[in-house]
């Protein structure tokens, strides 16, 4: 099997980049900072592109792709840390009306033991609410509510881009038709994807800066520690890379929780390198590596926490050895 891009994928990812670059810029990035409010015209623009009906078929006003483009273009997204419900939108696009043409904005949550948030409350037209299946063969439900029905509460985000609410009543009235399961699986891995544009990012960021920055009359990135740290990023996030692509392949449940742990970790380890990389200069808000950090940690808690992913891999390790232990047992009577 081939996991190289092709052409077309090439130009996807490429085309997504100068858009986001045009249209959502450093200068767009720290204004959505201090008003982290959703630009509507933007997100109809992205809608006009195709970002959020990318895997609906043409049939139904779509672009007809697959899982793999939509991780190319969420990397991107990622990368340059555009903000919103992005996920929520792609994986309701063919459920909610008006989300693929970026018309309305849908929100998505998941019920869990801990606290049930919502992201960017103010700026979202329907909420929708997924609960169980939190296992592959589960079962799981769906609910669809207008936000004048909902009841939440504000809550503070260590991310300044994602404004959150805490839900605190959600009205089951209106069930869903959703493979649950599947939904699940799909946010996970576009969550995953978002997390290696960002640590991606962030090792161009340490890269850079190692090389304008002298001390001793001499780039910083010639220090040995400052090599090892640099080398490091690219490590995790080439890692990072192989696992989201090919679980965008195969769709499989195991190695989408395994690609979502090694995204979380690059991203999240690879800011803080990168902090630690450009020093005293990385520390101040003016830098924008704060920014990837803070999404990183609130990304690796959503659609799957690291001991959640843990968990479900080591439960199929021993699955998939009992089964390999049976089938022997039987090959030898």
């Amino acid at each position: 099997m081939d996991f190289r891009l092709t052409d077309d994928q090439r130009a996807l990812r490429d085309g997504t980049r100068e858009l986001l670059a045009g249209r959502f810029g450093r200068d767009r990035l720290r204004a959505a900072v201090e008003a982290p409010v959703l630009d509507r015209a933007l997100w109809r623009e992205l809608g006009e592109a195709g970002f959020f009906a990318l895997r609906l078929p043409e049939a139904a006003g779509g672009v007809g792709l697959g899982l793999p483009e939509a991780v190319l273009v969420f990397e991107e997204a990622g990368r340059a840390l555009l903000p919103g419900p992005l996920v929520a939108c792609q994986v309701l696009a063919g459920v909610v009306d008006g989300v693929a043409t970026g018309e309305r904005i849908a929100g998505l949550c998941e019920a869990a033991a801990g606290p049930v948030l919502w992201e960017h409350p103010a700026d979202c037209d329907e909420l929708i609410l997924v609960e169980g299946a939190g296992r592959e063969g589960g079962s799981g439900g769906a609910f669809r509510a207008a936000v004048s029905e909902v009841t939440a509460t504000p809550l503070a985000s260590v991310d300044p881009l994602t404004p959150l609410a805490r839900l605190t009543d959600f009205p089951r009235t209106a069930p869903l038709a959703l493979d649950v399961p599947r939904l699940r699986r799909e946010a996970a891995l576009l969550t995953a994807a978002q997390q290696l544009g960002s640590a991606a990012r962030t090792v161009e960021m340490a890269v850079d800066h190692a090389r304008r920055r002298e001390q001793f009359g001499v780039p910083i990135g010639s220090f040995q520690a400052v090599k090892h740290l640099c080398a490091q990023m690219l490590v995790r996030t080439e890692i990072a890379r192989s696992a989201v692509y090919a679980a965008s392949v195969t769709g499989d449940a195991l190695e989408v929780a395994g690609a979502k742990l090694l995204a979380d970790e690059a991203a999240v380890r690879n800011a803080r390198d990168c902090l630690q990389v450009q020093g005293g200069m990385g520390f101040t808000w003016e830098a924008d590596v704060h920014l990837h950090l803070k999404r990183a940690w609130l990304r690796a808690e959503r659609w799957g926490a690291a001991r959640e992913a843990a968990e479900l891999l080591a439960e199929g390790l021993v699955t998939g050895a009992e089964a390999k232990s049976e089938a022997g047992a039987g090959a030898v009577e």
